[in-house]
């Protein structure tokens, strides 16, 4: 899966631990799923998932991971992918954005980016199966990319995975079903019922969709104006989250909290975000009693790296180089909304 920022990849064994004790819980919803690397995880053992976020690209790699049945698409993915690796590159629009006028990329492999989407644009593919071109295509930019993970910026000299040919490989997928959704945390919240809701929301100024801006445009393939030396979206200043501003995101989470149709809430927070711990409890409280756990975790890699000005000069020393995460578990039995039934299933085209 692709580099991320907030990645809970060294927490997943954390998060399972909570989950696996908890009586009744077959369905989960995941509100934030990100790159879907928890919602995966918990397909995997054997729960049946929905996985929701704002972004196209998360959306894209939620519909790949969690809703696309590996029975049902593996054969057909597998011959897909095939023929779009022996696809040549033809420079276009990404090339010209992101190899040319900026560096994320290689010309080479930018042109091989081109290529390959214009082809699965042609195509007119179901959306499971679209996902899962769109994924492989994805992954293998990010394999030779020249960034610090983070699309903000991009390294001053060329990364060496950069040199390496793109290559595309076919996903890991999962058997089952399961269900994707492109929706505000609210509107699904509001839409999905399931025994446990897992929220991993944005906890400070770091915008997703400005960090991973061009996984955006690779997705919509909407060819947006771009601004900026790092040629982002302009929309990425219009569609910004009530998470990432810090007077609006304690009223934003309780409201999210509120509207939650669930038994079990299991949140992921860092002690770096706008709320205190404390703080974060207390929204929770309000829907049940409240477990705290606290994991030590290893800071990003853009921050140990370091701090520089335009010029690449080293000018500020980082803080400390571990930060913690928090889990919350949330037994909102008690207070358990008991209306109509939800207006959506877990179904594998949810």
């Amino acid at each position: 899966m692709i580099k991320y920022l907030g990645s809970k990849r060294l927490l997943l064994p954390r998060i399972l631990e909570q989950v696996a004790p908890l009586r009744g819980v077959r369905t989960v919803l995941d509100l934030f799923s990100g790159t879907s690397r928890v919602a995966h995880a918990l397909k995997r053992a054997g729960l049946r998932v929905h996985a929701n976020d704002h972004n196209a690209y998360a959306a894209t790699l939620a519909t790949c991971y969690v809703q696309a049945d590996r029975g049902r698409w593996l054969t057909e993915a597998t011959r897909l992918i095939d023929e779009l690796d022996a696809l040549a590159g033809k420079p276009g629009w990404f090339t010209e954005t992101f190899c040319m006028r900026s560096r994320y990329l290689q010309p080479v492999n930018g042109a091989r980016v081109d290529a390959i989407r214009d082809r699965i644009a042609s195509l007119d593919l179901e959306p499971e199966l679209e996902a899962i071109a769109l994924v492989s295509l994805m992954e293998a930019a990010d394999r030779v990319d020249s960034t610090t993970g983070v699309q903000m910026a991009y390294l001053k000299q060329w990364a060496a995975r950069s040199h390496q040919p793109l290559r595309l490989r076919v996903p890991e997928l999962l058997d089952g079903p399961g269900g994707a959704s492109c929706l505000e945390a609210i509107e699904a919240a509001a839409a999905f019922e399931a025994d446990l809701v897992y929220l991993d929301p944005p906890y400070n100024q770091h915008s997703y969709l400005g960090n991973y801006h061009v996984w955006e445009s690779l997705v919509r393939w909407d060819k947006p104006d771009v601004y900026g030396v790092a040629m982002k979206r302009c929309d990425v200043r219009e569609r910004g989250s009530r998470f990432n501003r810090k007077g609006a995101i304690e009223p934003a989470l309780r409201e999210v909290v509120r509207a939650l149709r669930t038994r079990w809430i299991l949140v992921s927070f860092s002690d770096e975000g706008y709320l205190t711990p404390d703080q974060v409890e207390d929204i929770l409280r309000e829907r049940g009693a409240v477990t705290r756990s606290v994991a030590p975790h290893r800071r990003y890699v853009g921050h140990q790296i370091g701090i520089y000005n335009p010029r690449g000069v080293k000018v500020g020393t980082p803080g400390p180089d571990r930060n913690r995460e928090l889990l919350f578990l949330v037994d909102a039995g008690a207070t358990r909304s008991r209306a109509r039934p939800a207006r959506a299933s877990f179904s594998a085209t949810a």
